[in-house]
């Protein structure tokens, strides 16, 4: 009986502190995170996760590991880990995330690849999702997903992703479908300091969010990050430090009616 109490508490929590970040579709990266959950724009390899469009436009091979920890629970907390791989043919990324505690968990395992054509770059994405819940066994399904960015002129981008655009089911037994997401968002450089972004995001069994992010290169290796998002009201901030091929970013959240997140995430890259 405890234990069945601990799963519908934590279910519940789970439904209504995720019902406009589902885990599926979730941002990951303490630098994305902290601009209020961009995921368009600013390419990295953490553009596997967020924008598999955006991943041809780095320019070096690397690895990415991730830590977000949400309103003091363990079973919302999320670890993952991407790497990038850049040669003539374009850029393939590949990677893997868990989400969730011993009696509900969510994973996802996959690969992408991305290529630029002109001033534009697409990617597509495949991956497994897989749900698991104590005592009810584990179940899994194809998950599809697509993006691209286009450079407008040397200082403003227009980008886009969809997420499950193949409304791949929870199982192929089940008719419950994962979530289907779309953002679509704007990146300006108004200097090489800074940057300014937009990005709108609508599951189609929810209401649309706005986001708002600013990112200020304080010094060569360190940057100050902030955002907002509205449908609920959030606030974001948090910091990196870069060192040659290194570093690490932070962010920090809160939501008025379920507290605070932390988000800490890793990187390393060469062939730059």
């Amino acid at each position: 009986m405890k234990k069945v109490l601990t799963f519908i508490l934590t279910w519940g929590i789970i439904q209504f502190a995720f019902a406009q970040n589902d885990p599926l579709t979730q941002t990951h990266g303490a630098r994305m995170v902290a601009l209020g959950n961009m995921r368009v724009h600013l390419p990295d390899t953490w553009s596997y996760f967020n924008n598999i469009g955006a991943l041809d436009r780095i320019s070096y091979t690397g690895i990415v590991v991730g830590y977000d920890h949400r309103y003091n629970l363990k079973e919302l907390s999320t670890f993952s880990l991407a790497g990038s791989f850049r040669n003539t043919w374009g850029t393939f990324g590949a990677g893997i995330s868990r989400f969730g505690g011993p009696l509900l968990n969510h994973q996802t395992l996959g690969v992408g690849y991305s290529n630029t054509l002109g001033i534009s770059s697409f990617g597509i994405k495949l991956e497994w999702a897989q749900t698991q819940i104590e005592g009810f066994g584990s179940a899994g399904g194809l998950v599809v997903s697509i993006g691209g960015v286009t450079e407008l002129s040397p200082s403003l981008f227009l980008g886009a992703h969809i997420s499950n655009i193949n409304r791949g089911k929870i199982s192929p037994e089940s008719e419950s479908r994962l979530p289907t997401s779309v953002q679509l968002g704007l990146h300006y450089l108004p200097s090489e300091s800074l940057s300014l972004l937009l990005e709108f995001e609508k599951d189609i069994l929810q209401d649309p969010i706005v986001k708002a992010g600013i990112e200020y290169r304080l010094k060569e290796w360190v940057i100050l990050r902030t955002g907002v998002n509205s449908q609920p009201a959030k606030i974001y901030a948090g910091f990196g430090i870069q060192k040659d091929s290194y570093g690490f970013d932070y962010s920090y959240g809160n939501q008025s009616a379920l507290g605070n997140t932390h988000h800490l995430s890793l990187f390393y890259r060469w062939n730059d």
